[in-house]
C-alpha cells in the first residue's frame, strides 16, 4: 500500500508541473519514461518538474518526456491517468442557455447535445463504463475492417467474373491478412485499454493465431490456430494486464524489467492455451449459431425487435456490446448478419427528419438544420438529425424508432426465407454500406433488399412521423417562423448564434457514427 501511495504521490507532484489535467492531451509510457503530450507547452514548469524526488530528468521531444525509470514508469502513469481523469470529470460545466430565448434550430440543437451529454454522465454506471472500454478496444480496428472488406468484395467480384486471375490472389492477400492477425490487434488495444503494457497484451494473444498451437491438445482434442478468436483474445490479455499488476506490486523494481514481462507471458500464455482458446471458441461457436438460428426462425420478428430499439440502445449506450459479437460473425462467416439490420434505424431516422420538414413549413430554422444534416443521414451518420431534431422534440424520435422496426422486419423477412443480407465490416451504415455488403444468394439479391429495407425504413419513418409524430401543441409551438421578419423593423434583431450547419454534421464529426 505504501508502494501506491508513493506512486500516486509522484503523479500528483507531476500533474500541476505539466499544466494540470486540461493541457494533456494524450498519456503513455515506454521502458523508462512517461510521454505526455500536451497542449501548451508553455504551461510546462521544466525546473520545478527536475525538483521532484522521482524525476530523474526530462525530454523535449514530439512528445513531453520525463524520466522515471524502469518499474517506476509503469507504476506511475495509471495514477496519472487516473488524476488526469479525475480533473476532467472535475471541470465546471458551460452554462446553460437562457430558456426563455425562442427555440431556433441552433437552440434545439443545443438542448439535444445537453441531453446527451446529461445521458453520458447519468450513464456512467459501472457496466456502461465496461462497454465505452469494449468499444474503446475495437473502434480503432474499423478502418482497417472497412478496408480489407472493399478489398474482399471487390476480390470476390473479379473471382466471379473471371478478371484479373493474376491480381485477385494479391488481393485476397491484401483482404485477408488483417483478419488472420486480428486478435493480435485486439490483445493490443485491450491490455492498452484496461491499463497494462499493449505489447504485453498483443504477445500473449498472438499464442491464439499462432500455427503452432495445432501440435497442442486440450479438453481431449487439439486446438486449432485462431480458436477463441477476437473473445479469446479479449479475455487472454485481460488476464495478462492483471497478472503484469500483480507483478508490479511485488516484484522489486530493480528485477522488474526482467522478471514482470516473462511471467505475465508465461502465467497468462499457459491459461490461454490450456483454458481460453477452448471456452472462448465454444462461446464464439454459440453467437454464431444463435445469430444464424434467430433469423432463420424469426426473422421479420427479430428484425422488427432489433432496427426498432436500435437508436433506444444507442441512446443508452448499449449498443457498444454488439461490437465484439459483429467482430466474432464476421471472423466466423465473413460478414455479420446483425449490422445491415440494426442500420434500418438510420433509415428510420432520415424518413422522420423528411417529415418533420414538410410538418413545420414556417420553420425555416429547423428546415434548414435538416436540410444540412440529411445527407450525413443517408450515409449513416444519425447524430445530428437525432440530437438536433428528433430527440429534443420528442415524438419524431418514437416514431423514427417505428421507421427502423420497418425497415428491419423487411431484411430480416428475407433472412428467414434464407437470403442472408451481410456486411464484412462495422462502422458505415446507409447508404455507405453497399460497398461492404455480402450474403449467400449472390451480391445482387443482397444489395436489392438492403436497398429495399432502406426504401421501407425512410417510407415508415416518413408515415409514422408526418402522421402520429406532432400533437397541436407541438406543431403550435413550432410551426411558426424563428428568424427576424424583414416587414417588422420594431422588433429588436436576434442575437447572433452559430449558423444552421454548426449544428448539423460538422458540430458532431467528432463523435463516432452511431448508426
Amino acid at each position: 500500500m505504501a508502494t501506491e501511495d508513493k506512486n500516486r504521490a509522484t503523479a500528483a507532484a507531476i500533474l500541476p508541473l505539466v499544466g494540470g489535467a486540461a493541457n494533456v492531451s494524450s498519456i503513455a509510457h515506454c521502458m523508462t519514461r512517461l510521454r505526455l503530450g500536451l497542449h501548451d507547452r508553455s504551461l510546462v514548469q521544466d525546473e520545478a518538474l527536475k525538483a521532484v524526488p522521482a524525476v530523474m530528468g526530462v525530454v523535449d521531444d514530439d512528445t513531453y518526456q520525463i524520466v522515471l525509470g524502469p518499474g517506476t514508469v509503469a507504476r506511475v502513469t495509471p495514477e496519472f491517468e487516473k488524476l488526469v481523469e479525475e480533473g476532467r470529470a472535475a471541470a465546471p460545466a458551460p452554462s446553460p442557455a437562457d430558456p426563455a430565448a425562442p427555440l431556433t434550430a441552433e437552440e434545439l440543437a443545443a438542448q439535444g447535445a445537453e441531453m446527451k451529454a446529461a445521458r453520458k454522465a447519468k450513464n456512467a454506471t459501472p457496466f456502461k463504463l465496461f462497454l465505452r472500454k469494449i468499444a474503446n478496444i475495437f473502434v480503432p480496428l474499423i478502418p482497417a475492417l472497412i478496408g480489407c472488406g472493399i478489398i474482399a468484395g471487390l476480390n470476390g467480384l473479379l473471382v466471379n467474373l473471371e478478371w484479373l486471375p493474376s491480381v485477385t490472389p494479391a488481393l485476397a492477400a491484401m483482404a485477408s491478412g488483417f483478419m488472420a492477425l486480428i486478435a493480435v490487434f485486439v490483445g493490443y488495444n485491450t491490455a492498452k485499454e484496461f491499463g497494462g503494457t499493449p505489447i504485453l497484451g498483443g504477445a500473449v494473444a498472438a499464442i491464439i493465431v499462432f500455427p503452432g498451437v495445432a501440435n497442442i491438445e486440450a479438453f481431449g482434442q487439439k486446438l486449432s490456430p485462431g480458436q477463441g478468436g477476437v473473445l479469446g483474445a479479449l479475455g487472454a490479455a485481460v488476464l495478462a494486464v492483471y497478472v503484469e499488476k500483480w507483478c508490479r506490486r511485488w516484484v522489486p523494481e530493480a528485477l522488474d524489467v526482467l522478471v514482470t514481462p516473462t511471467l505475465t507471458v508465461l502465467i497468462s500464455g499457459l491459461v490461454t492455451i490450456f483454458g481460453l482458446m477452448y471456452v472462448a471458441g465454444e462461446v464464439s461457436t454459440a453467437i454464431g449459431t444463435f445469430a444464424n438460428w434467430l433469423l432463420s426462425n424469426g426473422g421479420a420478428g427479430a428484425g422488427l425487435v432489433l432496427g426498432g430499439f436500435f437508436l433506444p440502445l444507442v441512446m443508452l449506450g448499449l449498443h457498444q456490446a454488439l461490437i465484439p459479437i459483429h467482430t466474432t460473425l464476421i471472423e466466423q462467416q465473413g460478414y455479420t448478419v446483425l449490422l445491415p439490420i440494426l442500420a434500418m434505424a438510420g433509415a428510420g431516422q432520415v424518413g422522420a427528419a423528411i417529415a418533420v420538414y414538410f410538418r413545420l413549413p414556417r420553420n425555416e430554422s429547423i428546415r434548414k438544420t435538416i436540410k444540412s444534416a440529411l445527407p450525413a443521414g443517408f450515409l449513416g451518420v444519425g447524430e445530428p438529425l437525432i440530437y438536433g431534431v428528433s430527440l429534443p422534440l420528442g415524438r419524431p424520435f418514437i416514431t423514427a424508432c417505428v421507421g427502423g422496426a420497418f425497415g428491419g422486419a423487411f431484411v430480416g423477412f428475407f433472412n428467414q426465407l434464407g437470403d442472408a443480407v451481410g456486411s464484412t465490416a462495422i462502422g458505415p451504415s446507409g447508404w455507405a454500406l453497399f460497398p461492404l455488403l455480402d450474403g449467400n444468394h449472390g451480391l445482387g439479391a443482397t444489395i436489392a433488399i438492403y436497398a429495399g429495407g432502406l426504401v421501407v425504413g425512410y417510407l415508415a419513418g416518413f408515415v409514422a412521423t408526418y402522421f402520429f409524430g406532432f400533437g397541436k401543441d407541438l406543431l403550435a409551438e413550432f410551426n411558426v417562423s424563428q428568424e427576424p421578419s424583414a416587414t417588422t423593423p420594431a422588433a429588436e434583431p436576434a442575437p447572433a448564434t452559430a449558423t444552421t450547419a454548426a449544428s448539423g454534421p460538422d458540430a458532431l464529426a467528432k463523435e463516432p457514427a452511431a448508426l
